[in-house]
This record gives structure tokens, sequence and C-alpha cells, in this order.
């Protein structure tokens, strides 16, 4: 039988494309160490592929937004506790100054740790960020929450001027965490304090006097109530930083099974890739050899 020329050069060609290509193919494979490169490799499994990314890319936005959230919830838990360990103090100076043994000068002197007291609760309440927000407005973080009138009558010069709002995270596959914390409620301690400090500062003011009295004991009802507000929210915060370790843990969890079914379903097997690599090679090599010797054969070497 005669082959044509043009025809034995197109199928020699073909050969060595095929080769050519395969070996292109699997030396990919292994430098991206994917048996599937192309949907078309695999259906089934692409398409499992796709869903186990997808899924991990979203339990990797939910620990993502975790922590952040920790980082939130971590540092208004610590500013509130400074501020309740603030109160305590105060709270003790207001209880020394209702002893009826105390003269004015004493009274007076208590001024100074008391205004103290009032300046550092009001510009911790008024704390930003590192982005220059304010971390105890609730929603409205652009918005100083507590605010100072020196034109208000005394008891009102104080003011809460953020919202109660929570701002939810997600976390979860259907569940929410607040990231933000409002100080609703420190405006009134804030403006007993103002009261108890001009009081107290009012020469000739005695503990044994009815008005000055009732204003020392509505102070001590306010430090009481503050408290029991703040320490509240810190046992808030703390618990839901346990469910957001829990939470996160889990996710974690998830992340590695998905992880390394993405490996077991898309990860070549080098063994056997190396094995049909050396094979295309050894392919290609020969082809080419034939295709150089058969060009080089003529009827008048035989003749």
């Amino acid at each position: 039988m005669r082959i044509a020329t043009t025809q034995y050069q197109s199928t020699m060609n073909q050969s060595l494309q095929i080769n050519q290509e395969r070996l292109s193919y699997i030396t990919r494979q292994l430098a991206e160490n994917k048996r599937i490169l192309v949907p078309s490799d695999d259906p089934v499994d692409n398409v499992r592929l796709g869903r186990l990314s997808r899924e991990e890319a979203t339990v990797q936005q939910y620990r993502d937004n975790i922590a952040a959230v920790q980082v939130r919830l971590n540092r208004s838990e610590g500013y509130l506790s400074n501020m309740t360990q603030e109160m305590i103090v105060g709270r003790d100076t207001i209880v020394w100054a209702s002893e009826g043994s105390n003269a004015p000068g004493d009274l007076k002197a208590m001024v100074s740790p008391l205004q103290s007291l009032r300046d550092s609760l009001f510009y911790a309440a008024n704390t930003i960020d590192e982005e220059g927000n304010y971390i105890f407005s609730g929603t409205l973080t652009k918005t100083a929450p507590m605010r100072y009138d020196a034109t208000a009558p005394l008891g009102s010069r104080y003011t809460y001027a953020g919202n109660t709002n929570s701002q939810e995270v997600v976390v979860g596959n259907g569940i929410t965490q607040a990231g933000n914390e409002n100080l609703k409620g420190l405006e009134k301690l804030l403006n007993q304090l103002e009261e108890s400090i001009v009081t107290l500062g009012t020469p000739g003011a005695s503990a044994n006097d009815p008005a000055v009295r009732a204003v020392l004991t509505a102070n001590l009802d306010g430090f009481d109530e503050t408290m029991n507000l703040v320490t509240s929210k810190i046992a808030t915060l703390g618990g839901s930083g346990n469910v957001m370790k829990t939470l996160d843990a889990n996710h974690a969890n998830i992340s590695l099974s998905n992880k390394s079914a993405i490996i077991d379903i898309g990860a070549l097997d080098v063994g056997e890739a190396a094995t049909a690599l050396s094979g295309y090679s050894t392919a290609l090599q020969a082809t080419y050899k034939a295709y150089s010797r058969i060009n080089n054969m003529s009827l008048f070497s035989v003749l």
C-alpha cells in the first residue's frame, strides 16, 4: 500500500501535536498540583470543588467577622472594666463625704478627686477607635456619645447624644453578633457628680445639712445604678466573647474539613502524572525519530 507524502506528514504532525499538548498539560498539572484544570477534566468533581470553595470562602468570611467583633468586644470590655474600678473609688469618696464628722475643709478636699473621676468617665465614654469611630455611641459612630453644655442648668449639663441601636455582624449561618456598645445612662451619674462637686465645694458645706445629704444620697444611688448598668454590659460582653470563641472553633473545624475535601478531590496523583509524563515524553521522542528517519528514506536508496 502506498501512502502519499502529504498524508504521511499530516499524520505525523497530528501525532506530534497531540503528544506535545499532553506533555504541556501534564506539566501544568504538576506545577499547580491540580488534577482538574478545566471543567471538562471532571465535570462532576469540578462542581463539587466549586461548592466546597464557595463554602470555604463563606466560612472564612465568618471567621474574619468574628475576629473583628472579638477585637471590639475585648476593647469595650476593657474600657468598661476600668470605668467600673474608677466608679468604685468615687463611690467610696461619696460614702466618706457622707460622714457627719467631716469639716467643711474635708469636704472641699474631696472635690478634686471627684472632678478627676467625672472628667475621666466623660473622656472614657467618648473614646474613639483607630478608625476615628466612637465606640460607645451605638450606631452613631461619628457622634460623640457624651456632650457637655456649661450653659445648661446644674444637673442637666451632660447628655447622651448616641443611640442604643445594635450594629449586627454576621458570624455564622443565620447567626449575628452586636459589634458595638452604648453608654446610655452614664450621663445621669455625670450630672449627679457635677451636683456633688458643686455642693461639696460650697463654703461651709456640712454633711449634716439635709440638702447636702440629699445630693450625696442621690449620687450614691446613681453610682449603684450605673455600676449595675456597666457590670451587666461587661458580663454580656464576656459571654458573647466566649460564644465567639466556640463559634470560631466550629468554623475552624468546618474549614479544615473543606480544605481536606478540596485536596482529596482536586489534588493530582503525582506518581500517576509522572508516569504519564514519561510515557508521552517517550512517545514524542519516538515520533520525532521515526519522522526523521522515514523522511530521509527514498526509493532510490533501495535500488
